[in-house]
């Protein structure tokens, strides 16, 4: 599945420097020499923005018909 600009994305590693945990979900606002990269905007529930994050297309998967949510508290940095 071609992953596209506005799609929701699972990130699919951690991100320490940026908060992020593999499993968080974003949003895709750029995209990167043809998909080989992803510009990914990560917010709370209650759209406050956490990250917008430079990674590569092996770091996000597509999110699929069987994924639900869950919620964790972001940590103070």
């Amino acid at each position: 599945m071609k992953i596209k600009e506005h799609d929701c994305v699972v990130l699919t590693k951690n991100l320490p420097e940026e908060s992020l945990e593999a499993g968080d979900v974003g949003t895709v606002v750029h995209i990167h020499r043809g998909g080989l990269a992803y510009e990914v905007e990560f917010v709370t529930l209650a759209g406050r923005t956490v990250a917008v994050a430079t990674v590569e297309a092996s770091d996000v998967r597509p999110v699929g018909k069987r994924d639900i949510s869950h919620v964790r508290e972001l940590q103070a940095a």
